[in-house]
């Protein structure tokens, strides 16, 4: 199913392009860490080169083995990113003279423990559109404000998917024995690509119901969504653009449990306030699934996929997320736009800016 964009104005374009002056990434850390124990905390940047890379070279000047640094994230190769990682104390000697054209130490700590994978809070980003022009500055504005206050899709972005955009294919085929992949690694990699892309789809798929919704009268969207009368006109009166739906899988927001929407009423109030939010499927069995009419919606994406659920342990991953510390000035004389935001962990700053240019980069 095609990307369905939320908000309204007409596509801009502007020029964006993944390096480090226009493209920055800084890491925020899940908790303070105490200033001693036995696990040294670099605070590192890096530019145009991978984790994985910046690991494999700290490796090389400490002696540390990859596998015993901690991090709590991939970064991005391209632009400028910081992030924590950690290694034995007893490593620090050999980083007093350390240098390197595109990593650099900007402080050290300690903590008791290891950072672990997922031990971060989000990340804060730095985005420069360039060769915008006024009437669309108006629009990057007034769309940073709907994000601000509504919220954004939480699309998995077109990193997950490969160069060519086909893994999901590869993951799907494996599933349905007709791949093998050997290396355990790439088989994963592959089948979470094929769980991101139905994801999408059905997110797209409720955005897609929303706008029906928001801009049809009652009779055009109960046409048009196969909804009965009464609920669209009940959905109607949802003030928020993403509609909760009877049935959804909620969560507490930024963390806590899933659980299923009894009320719609009773909820809608903390969606609004952001202290919940709706969580999708990522494909596998073991996982509470949506009921009602959001069930059924779910059902018509995730069909085609029941034979695989023995195969996969499923989760659920925030659909509609909130950013914070939104902000956005324009260099007219420069035609530069400039935008500041924090997002959660797991999302990504490109599809932020593809709902901005309302254009797939």
């Amino acid at each position: 199913m095609t990307r369905q964009f939320f908000l309204t104005h007409s596509p801009i374009n502007a020029m964006f392009t993944k390096n480090s002056s226009d493209f920055v990434v800084s890491e925020i850390p899940l908790y303070p860490f105490s200033g001693e124990g036995e696990h040294l905390v670099l605070h590192v940047r890096k530019k145009d080169m991978t984790t994985w890379d910046m690991l494999q070279y700290l490796s090389e000047v400490t002696g540390c083995k990859v596998r015993d640094f901690g991090y709590a994230g991939l970064k991005d190769k391209d632009g400028m990113t910081t992030q924590y990682i950690s290694l034995h104390k007893n490593f620090e000697p050999k980083l007093a003279n350390f240098t390197h054209e595109k990593i650099k130490i900007l402080d050290t700590t300690y903590h008791n423990n290891k950072i672990r994978t997922g031990h971060l809070k989000g990340n804060r980003f730095f985005v420069r559109l360039k060769k915008v022009n006024p009437i669309d500055a108006k629009k990057l504005q007034d769309g940073l404000k709907k994000i601000s206050k509504e919220g954004f899709p939480n699309f998995f972005g077109y990193q997950r998917f490969g160069i060519d955009g086909d893994n999901y294919v590869k993951g799907k085929a494996i599933l349905e024995g007709k791949r093998k992949e050997r290396n355990p690694k790439m088989k994963e990699f592959y089948i979470n690509a094929y769980q991101s892309y139905l994801f999408n789809n059905w997110l797209s798929k409720r955005i897609e119901i929303s706008r029906l919704i928001e801009e049809f009268n009652v009779t055009d969207a109960t046409r048009a969504t196969n909804l009965p009368k009464e609920m669209v006109e009940t959905l109607k009166k949802q003030p928020q653009f993403f509609k909760l739906l009877h049935g959804d899988v909620l969560h507490h927001y930024p963390a806590g449990k899933a659980f299923i929407c009894e009320d719609v009423a009773e909820e809608l109030p903390r969606f609004l306030e952001h202290g919940i939010t709706i969580a999708g499927w990522l494909l596998g069995g073991k996982n509470i699934r949506a009921e009602y009419e959001a069930g059924v919606i779910e059902k018509q994406i995730f069909e085609e996929c029941e034979p695989f659920l023995d195969k996969l342990n499923g989760s659920r991953r925030f659909a509609w997320s909130f950013a914070e510390e939104v902000e956005g000035v324009y260099k007219e004389e420069e035609a530069w736009f400039e935008m500041h935001f924090s997002l959660p962990k797991g999302s990504y700053a490109t599809v932020i800016i593809e709902e901005l240019i309302k254009v797939s980069l």
